[in-house]
């Protein structure tokens, strides 16, 4: 990954499910990992966590636009329950059997259901400065302003040209220090994914617009989720200056359920997944392959 900017290379499709239809990127042949993103999201983003996170190699990536982003319409699950049942429902519609699941900071929420609801699907969980417990951090007003700016083309197309002439600074407000943010940002594997990141986000932003304000009214609301019942292996990754997702959280869910493990990232803001690329993959890759293996018989079944 020398390119200046990563490329996608794999284009959703759209699967039928139960729900309703399902937007989603498959990439790869491996273990079958599931990659939940987080707000102003969609499958392109699902698909730069599962490769940041996950090794592509011995991985099959399932990335779907959750509902609310892009091709997934938000009717096809609101709550963090229903689109547990969703990708439940996603799995039986390519025919497999379980899944592990990495999910980033939005996609908490309906990772942890699936790991509830569907506990016997689920080999492992991955939770990256995910949400975990109802969060009370202000909404930016630059959100809000967002909201309406992004609804004209010409203002969508001006941010995208800005980030792609200085990508230093559209990095600034999510790594505010410098150094960390040039070294981040000259990676030869985090910079291409840190920038392509900034991209999507700048791509189709109204698609990403429902979806968001739904994780926002999902995570403020208030939540108890019963983490002792969690069967599957747990890896928890979180940043200790974490500016979205107090790293309490982290600490809370690592302690509350039985299989897991945590990883704290000093110094990790939101943006840890690049910032402490190497650290977090350094974790993620051995958890995965010694929990998320499976039988001969579910790997010929993909």
């Amino acid at each position: 990954m020398n390119s200046e900017t990563f490329q996608l290379d794999t284009q959703p499709v759209l699967v039928q499910t139960r729900h309703g239809v399902v937007e989603c990127a498959i990439h790869g042949t491996g273990l079958p990992v599931f990659a939940l993103h987080g707000a102003m999201g969609g499958y392109d983003q699902a698909l730069l966590l599962a490769r940041s996170a996950a090794d592509a190699t011995v991985c099959q990536f399932i990335a779907p636009s959750r509902p609310g982003y892009l091709g997934t319409k938000l009717a096809v699950g609101r709550t963090p329950e229903e689109q547990a049942d969703v990708w439940a429902g996603l799995l039986d519609a390519l025919g497999l059997e379980q899944a592990a699941v990495i999910a980033i900071s939005g996609g908490g929420q309906s990772a942890i259901q699936f790991a509830l609801r569907h506990s016997s699907r689920c080999r492992a969980l991955v939770m990256i400065s995910a949400c975990s417990a109802q969060l009370h951090v202000r909404i930016p007003m630059r959100f809000h302003l967002m909201k309406f700016m992004v609804r004209l083309p010409a203002i969508s197309s001006f941010l995208r040209k800005k980030a792609l002439s200085n990508p230093e600074a559209a990095a600034e407000r999510s790594i505010p220090d410098a150094a960390l943010r040039a070294r981040t940002l000259n990676d030869p594997e985090a910079g291409p994914l840190l920038r392509a990141l900034q991209l999507s986000t700048l791509d189709r932003m109204v698609e990403r617009l429902p979806g968001t304000e739904n994780d926002i009214a999902q995570s403020r609301s208030a939540f108890a989720y019963p983490l002792e019942q969690i069967a599957a292996p747990l890896l928890v990754v979180h940043g200790t200056d974490d500016e979205a997702v107090p790293v309490e959280h982290a600490k809370a869910l690592a302690s509350r359920v039985p299989n897991a493990e945590l990883l704290l990232l000093e110094g990790g803001r939101h943006t840890s997944l690049f910032t402490h690329l190497g650290e977090i993959r350094a974790r993620t890759f051995p958890f995965l392959d010694a929990h998320a293996k499976y039988s001969s018989a579910a790997s010929s079944s993909m």
